[in-house]
């Protein structure tokens, strides 16, 4: 069975990459994160992902607390990085060629970000990690997502969250919650559904990019997602109408 994709944008959380733990990161769940994708790639699918930073330090919530908010914003983004790199560790400990670039300048450890030497990385087979957000405060690393999707020319976003897709209500506080297997990029807009901020949500929707919104900690699901299986829910796409 051929892959559904070429090439694929993954979204993850830095809440994923923390598991059951309150802060920072578990090394088995990001070797089974790497395991995953190793698994991906290896079918020669290109693979780029955007990480977010919140098991480290989450912008608006140093905001909250009376930081200034651009400068909480530049923390969350350096907690992006760190949390990239420590996900280039794991791929290249099981041989997944890795490259981390970063939208804030970062030599010695890390690519600046460019569109087309990101490009030519996936064109050779290599991951592609994205960290330091956009570069810019005030915009989500679920913005950044989007926007890397379209640079890269992605044929979808896979965002891996900790719920099986897209809820009317939490699933956690309502469990009469309706769990969507298809929705439009207008009806999450409307509807003020939990999958990005609306930013993104705009962006995916200019460019015709399709989110597919699944469970990270079921094993296998990324796979699923990449070979077409009906996962979770499928946000937008060529169905949308104009």
């Amino acid at each position: 069975m051929s892959a559904a994709f070429q090439r694929i944008l993954l979204k993850l959380s830095g809440e994923a990459l923390m598991g059951d733990l309150g802060y920072g990161l578990d090394p088995d769940i990001v070797q089974g994160i790497a395991a995953e994708i190793k698994d991906v790639v290896s079918s020669g699918v290109q693979m780029a992902i955007v990480v977010g930073g919140g098991n480290i330090f989450r912008g608006m919530k140093g905001a909250a607390a009376g930081m200034d908010r651009a400068t909480a914003d530049y923390i969350g983004m350096v907690a992006t990085i760190m949390n990239a790199i420590t996900l280039q560790d794991a791929l290249e400990r099981i041989d997944v060629p890795t490259r981390v670039q970063t939208a804030i300048a970062m030599q010695q450890i890390a690519e600046p970000y460019i569109r087309r030497r990101a490009i030519r990385h996936l064109e050779k087979g290599r991951v592609v990690i994205f960290g330091g957000g956009s570069g810019n405060p005030f915009f989500t690393t679920d913005t950044t997502a989007a926007l890397r999707a379209a640079e890269i020319n992605a044929n979808v976003i896979f965002k891996a969250t900790k719920v099986d897709g897209v809820y009317d209500s939490d699933p956690h506080l309502n469990p009469q919650a309706k769990r969507y297997d298809r929705v439009t990029y207008g009806q999450v807009l409307t509807e003020e559904l939990q999958v990005m901020d609306s930013t993104a949500i705009a962006l995916c929707k200019d460019n015709n990019i399709p989110i597919m919104v699944f469970d990270l900690s079921v094993r296998g699901n990324i796979h699923k997602a990449v070979m077409g299986e009906q996962i979770g829910t499928i946000v937008g796409g060529i169905c949308e109408p104009s």
